[in-house]
C-alpha cells in the first residue's frame, strides 16, 4: 500500500508502514492514531485481531478506541496462548492481525509465510509471581516454586510464559514442582484469583490488571527472561488497511501509552 494512502487514511506520521510496520529504520508512529480523515473514507466491516491473552485488556481498549474512530467497524479479538493461536494460524484459521507474547510463536507464522510484512516488537514484559491477597502459602521468591506442600500454577512449556519461567527456573538453579501446567497466562492468573493455588508464575502487566484480587511478588531472576511482544498484519487479511490502522494504534503514540500504563516495557 503507497505511503500517500497510510498517510491519508491514518492521519498520523507513519513513515512507510509495509504489512507489519515500518522500514528497519522507523521508531513507530506518533501523535494519534485516527484512520481517516474528515473528506477520508471510513473503515467498515470486521477487523479479526489474534493476539497473545496477556494482552486482553489493553488491546480491548485500542479495539473500541479505533471503533469510536470509525463506527462502521467491528474489532473481534481472539485472545489465548501465543502458541495456540500461532498454530491456528498456520492451520489457516482466518485472521487480520497477529500480535503474539514472543518471538518464537511469531516464527511459526513467518515460517509459514502467512505474514505481511516484518513484524515489529511494540512492547516488552516480565513475569510477576501473583499470590492470593494476604499471601497465605508465605511466598517470597522463585525458590519457593521447589517448596511443598505448596500449590503451584505455571504456564505450559510451549507457552511463552511458560518458557519464560523455564529460563527464570534455569536462572535462579529451581527446580519447580509445579501442580498445574496452564495453555494462557490469564487461565494461570484465575487459578490464583479463586484461591486454588498458592502462586502462580505470570506477567507483571497480569499483576496489574487483576488489581487487590491479587498480590504480585516480584524477583531479580525476572530480567533474566524479558519476553519481546512482535505484531504483524497477515498476508490473507480481508482488509489490510484496517489491519495496517490497528497496527499504527498500537504503535502510536497513543497506544505505546496505553501499553506503558498498562504495565507493559518500551522494546
Amino acid at each position: 500500500m503507497r505511503t500517500r494512502t497510510l498517510l491519508v487514511l491514518l492521519a498520523v506520521p507513519v513513515l512507510a508502514l509495509t504489512g507489519c510496520g515500518g522500514t528497519s529504520g522507523s521508531s513507530g508512529t506518533t501523535g494519534s492514531a485516527s484512520s481517516t480523515t474528515s473528506s477520508g473514507p471510513k473503515l467498515a466491516g470486521t477487523l479479526t485481531v489474534f493476539a497473545a491473552a496477556s494482552l486482553t485488556d489493553v488491546f480491548t481498549d485500542l479495539g473500541h478506541r479505533l471503533e469510536k474512530e470509525d463506527p462502521g467497524l467491528h474489532v473481534r479479538f481472539t485472545f489465548a496462548g501465543s502458541s495456540a493461536l500461532a498454530n491456528q494460524l498456520a492451520q489457516g484459521a482466518p485472521a487480520d492481525v497477529f500480535a503474539s507474547a514472543d518471538q518464537a510463536q511469531m516464527d511459526v507464522v513467518t515460517r509459514a509465510g502467512l505474514q505481511g510484512g516484518a513484524p515489529t516488537v511494540f512492547a516488552t514484559n516480565v513475569l510477576e509471581i501473583a499470590v492470593p491477597p494476604g499471601n497465605p502459602g508465605h511466598v517470597t521468591g522463585v525458590a519457593d516454586f521447589a517448596r511443598r506442600p505448596l500449590t503451584l500454577a505455571v504456564c505450559a512449556p510451549q507457552v511463552p510464559c511458560g518458557a519464560a519461567a523455564l529460563k527464570v527456573f534455569a536462572a535462579a538453579h529451581v527446580d519447580a514442582q509445579p501442580d498445574t501446567l496452564e495453555q494462557d497466562v490469564k487461565a494461570a492468573l484465575t487459578k490464583v484469583q479463586l484461591g486454588e493455588v498458592d502462586a502462580a508464575m505470570v506477567y507483571a502487566t497480569d499483576v496489574k490488571a487483576a488489581g487487590t484480587a491479587v498480590q504480585g511478588i516480584s524477583f531479580p531472576e525476572a530480567r533474566d527472561a524479558v519476553n519481546s511482544y512482535p505484531i504483524c498484519t497477515l498476508r490473507s487479511s480481508p482488509d489490510p488497511t484496517a489491519a495496517q490502522a490497528f497496527v499504527a494504534l498500537v504503535r502510536s503514540t497513543a497506544g505505546r501509552q496505553a501499553l506503558t500504563d498498562a504495565g507493559f516495557g518500551s522494546p
